[in-house]
């Protein structure tokens, strides 16, 4: 603990929850380099005492620091996976497969099978559901037409990016749009099979 000068954090999702995360390092004194979606770089390792106090006051938060190596992978490849599907504004140029394993320096095949045994679904699924979430968000801002959502998430066509949307959430886009009453699932509890039960 003393020696790690990262640290990961789950339910990271937002510019907010960075805000939210740099806030509390201030309030207990705790040094920072940088915060991104799910990890911290610190100046130093922690003490027990400042690792216990950030512990618990994430937890108020609704965040959770996350101790196991497991833990933290998946924590990374969410947060690689939501930053880049939620808040990037240029299009990833390389298989998200491609882009996962160079960001994590390990093999995807690695990733891929604990991801899967842990959350119960694959990385892809996982990024599909993030994919649709997203396209939720802009169906209901109502801001960009069918064919530029397809284009900007990166569909093939208005037609497979309709078919997937009523496949995940059993109406079609232009329902959806006509339905404003529908509750946008968190975009970090994507990765249960109870997903369509939020919607």
């Amino acid at each position: 603990m003393e020696g790690e000068k990262y640290i990961h954090i789950k339910n990271m999702v937002c510019p907010r929850c960075v805000a939210a995360v740099e806030a509390v390092l201030r309030e207990i004194d705790i040094p920072f380099i940088s915060v991104k979606l799910g990890e911290v770089e610190l100046q130093s390792g922690l003490s027990e005492s400042k690792h216990d106090a950030l512990a618990d006051k994430l937890n108020i938060l609704g965040f959770e620091l996350l101790e196991s190596e497991r833990s933290k992978t998946i924590s990374q490849i969410k947060g690689l996976i939501i930053d880049q599907i939620h808040h990037k504004k240029e299009k990833l140029k390389m298989n998200l497969s491609t882009y996962l394993a160079d960001k994590l320096h390990q093999d995807y095949s690695s990733l891929s099978r604990l991801f899967s045994s842990v959350e119960g679904i694959t990385i892809e699924k996982f990024a599909m559901r993030q994919k649709i979430e997203r396209v939720k968000e802009l169906l209901f801002y109502d801001q960009l037409t069918l064919s530029e959502i397809a284009f900007e998430m990166d569909y093939s066509s208005v037609a497979h990016l309709s078919a997937q949307f009523k496949k995940e959430t059993g109406m079609t886009p232009t329902q959806f749009k006509g339905n404003k009453s529908v509750v946008r699932t968190s975009i970090d509890g994507l990765g249960s099979e109870s997903y369509k039960n939020h919607l």
